[in-house]
């Protein structure tokens, strides 16, 4: 590996308006960057708990995924935002994270919201188990969703896998504790597997916000408050190395 990564995190609140979310990506979508992040479910929000989302699912070249590729083209950048895509469940759509622009990639959703009062197996399918990652700019980049963060072993597969950034679209319900949990767990999730973590969830008040790329050593690039924002950080893989030099705990497994 080589150089270093602009990404953008685009902490924004989807809405009920598919057409309205999919017209914003090009105004939402920053210049200068090599990968930008929008928030899980940016194609059309969840609505209220327990409604049917298999209405508002679209295949991954449909109209939303079109206009991902597109603007991922005319901005010249790699672009990765939630949506929901058809399963053979055709009443449980799945939550799928799609990428367009120098590569074409996506990933489904595998652990499910079925916590703090929700239920979103009812809604949605889970994905494959595989790890889904892909190369950008010299780094390995590994996909993850939401409630995917609670589950370390994940992260550790997509590691396994060879990525060096785990990258997690959000939209993670606001509640008491909330916060302190994204916080915590986007910096254990650095930490323990000597990775740069860029977390972007949907803002205040329905969602948490505070989006942020947390580097190999836990130290914070860059973080937002609850409102929208757009975060930027310049990852560098000599800071990686440096990083498992230093805590070379991935070398020093017992397995």
């Amino acid at each position: 590996m080589t150089g270093q990564l602009r990404v953008a995190l685009v902490q924004e609140a989807s809405t009920l308006d598919a057409d309205h979310n999919r017209e914003w990506l090009s105004e939402l979508t920053p210049p200068d960057t090599d990968l930008v992040v929008f928030p899980e479910a940016f194609q059309r929000d969840f609505g209220d708990p327990g409604g049917d989302l298999a209405p508002y699912a679209e295949t991954s070249d449909g109209a939303f995924g079109s206009e991902v590729a597109a603007v991922a083209t005319a901005r010249e950048t790699t672009i990765v935002a939630g949506m929901f895509e058809p399963s053979p469940d055709l009443a449980r759509p799945f939550n799928t994270l799609l990428v367009r622009g120098a590569v074409d990639a996506s990933y489904r959703k595998i652990h499910l919201y079925d916590s703090f009062g929700y239920r979103e197996s009812d809604r949605l399918s889970a994905g494959p188990l595989e790890p889904v990652t892909f190369e950008l700019a010299g780094f390995t980049i590994g996909l993850m969703t939401c409630y995917d963060l609670r589950f370390p072993e994940l992260a550790r597969s997509l590691v396994d896998a060879g990525a060096d950034v785990l990258v997690v679209p959000a939209a993670w319900v606001a509640g008491d504790h909330k916060v302190d949990h994204w916080r915590t767990l986007v910096h254990a999730r650095a930490i323990e597997n000597t990775v740069y973590v860029a977390a972007v969830g949907q803002p205040a008040p329905r969602y948490c916000g505070h989006s942020m790329i947390v580097g190999p050593f836990g130290e914070v690039v860059a973080e937002a408050g609850p409102d929208a924002d757009i975060v930027r950080g310049v990852l560098d893989v000599s800071v990686i190395a440096e990083a498992r030099r230093t805590n070379p705990s991935l070398a020093n497994r017992r397995r």
